[in-house]
């Protein structure tokens, strides 16, 4: 395969219904419905995007994307179940119960003034409605293989970049100039490691080659959409693939900072161990159809860098009730630097590393108080995951896997050790004065 990326100027390939395997019976009625109606009113309407890409793959789609020169108004005139939303990009949304088929205008790629595009200093795309033709359209996209267009008035697929022969040998290829195009919007350089992932695909050496030195501009990129991001690379079945993938070309540094230092000062590669198994625990979760929790995944994510400041606190002195909360606090702040991660998700993930040390007590009541602890069971199924970087947790796992039945017998058959036996002992009581009355 060529390294070099394609120029900017578009060659047309038509690839008619008896050369591909799109069929209309693996798109979305609704969307067949949206792509019918534009046409049956005049206009151009075309599936995009990613779903034709993934039929193309042989794999579902999972959303079904329209690409028109209907503008987003004429769309809205033609269907009462449509809202516009966006300011950065104009779009249609055309509504159908709980599926959402977006409807996009054809974009130019350039602005000769009469349209509304801004760009920042930096080469950032702040807002982009500049409506052009389809060829505008194709060029303005990411990669080769989300610039195919499978046009519903004859069932053909339109390429304009080379995005067939790509999908055909699974290969992810920025469409123009690469670090250009990783300026313009950093979180492409996500998107190239979430794809490949996802499909399976080699990242083309020329898109490879400038994410180790480009990836310090995620840091200019909303920590919202950052997240937003993160979910999809880690919680659409692919998030060990993903993983790998930020490692290898460089840019776990710059998403997860103190996880990738804790990673590397691992010598025993434990902690990576750990990370991959929660990761793996994950992707089999969605492949299940199991519901998988933010919390939990980042409470994966980041556990290397509560480890390291743990460690880094009580080796200062600091005691290790205190310890484990400053660590968390800590980890959880300096990484809101980067990624937004919502107060609902953050402060559960916090409960998950806290209640750890709680395994170790065998003392009935606080057997009891931790069985009914709201975050039991995910901080026990994070305990197990821990067995993944160390045997030493075997007995724990053993008591708690027994006190979820019968925590009596539990504690019967694994006796308390010397600190919660002497937890256990009655206090002695101190007497009161009797404060003088009055009367007295």
């Amino acid at each position: 395969m060529p390294t070099n990326t394609p120029s900017l100027v578009t060659s047309l390939r038509i690839i008619p219904r008896d050369q591909h395997p799109i069929s209309r019976k693996g798109i979305s009625p609704n969307a067949l419905r949206v792509l019918y109606r534009l046409h049956e009113s005049g206009h151009r309407a075309c599936l995009v995007g990613g779903a034709v890409r993934d039929l193309l793959a042989g794999q579902a789609p999972k959303d079904f994307d329209v690409a028109t020169d209907a503008t987003p108004e004429q769309v809205k005139h033609l269907f009462r179940n449509c809202r516009l939303i966006g300011r950065r990009f104009r779009l249609a949304h055309v509504v159908f119960g709980r599926e959402i088929i977006e409807v996009a205008t054809f974009r130019a790629n350039s602005d000769d003034g009469s349209g509304d595009r801004e760009v920042h200093d930096d080469g950032r795309v702040l807002r982009d409605n500049v409506y052009g033709t389809i060829e505008d359209d194709a060029v303005r996209r990411d990669f080769t293989a989300n610039a195919l267009y499978y046009d519903i008035s004859d069932f053909s697929v339109r390429d304009y970049v080379g995005g067939f022969d790509d999908v055909l040998n699974r290969v992810m290829r920025l469409i123009g100039d690469p670090e250009a195009r990783y300026r313009e919007d950093p979180v492409r350089m996500l998107r190239a490691i979430r794809l490949s992932a996802k499909l399976g695909f080699d990242i083309e050496p020329g898109t490879a080659a400038p994410l180790p030195r480009l990836a310090g501009l995620l840091s200019e990129a909303a920590p919202a959409r950052l997240f937003e991001e993160c979910l999809k690379m880690f919680l659409s079945g692919h998030a060990v693939a993903s993983f790998e993938g930020l490692e290898r070309h460089g840019l776990l540094p710059a998403l997860f900072p103190e996880t990738a230092a804790a990673l590397a000062a691992n010598r025993s590669g434990a902690l990576r161990r750990m990370l991959v198994e929660g990761l793996r625990g994950t992707d089999q979760r969605v492949a299940a159809d199991e519901p998988v929790s933010p919390a939990f995944l980042f409470a994966v994510l980041l556990w290397p860098a509560y480890c390291r400041s743990l460690m880094a606190l009580q080796a200062q002195g600091v005691n290790a009730t205190e310890a484990e909360r400053r660590a968390a606090d800590r980890v959880t702040l300096h990484q809101l630097n980067t990624i937004a991660l919502p107060r609902r998700f953050s402060l559960p993930m916090q409960e998950i590393w806290l209640m750890q040390s709680r395994f170790s007590q065998r003392q009935r009541k606080r057997v009891v108080r931790t069985l009914s602890h709201p975050r039991f069971r995910a901080a026990f199924d994070f305990l197990v995951l821990r067995r993944a970087a160390s045997s030493a947790h075997d007995e724990d796992i053993a008591f708690w896997q027994d006190a979820q039945k019968n925590p009596d017998a539990a504690i019967a058959l694994h006796p308390a050790g010397a600190e919660d036996d002497a937890e256990a002992a009655p206090r002695k009581r101190r007497r009161r004065r009797r404060r003088a009355t009055a009367a007295e």
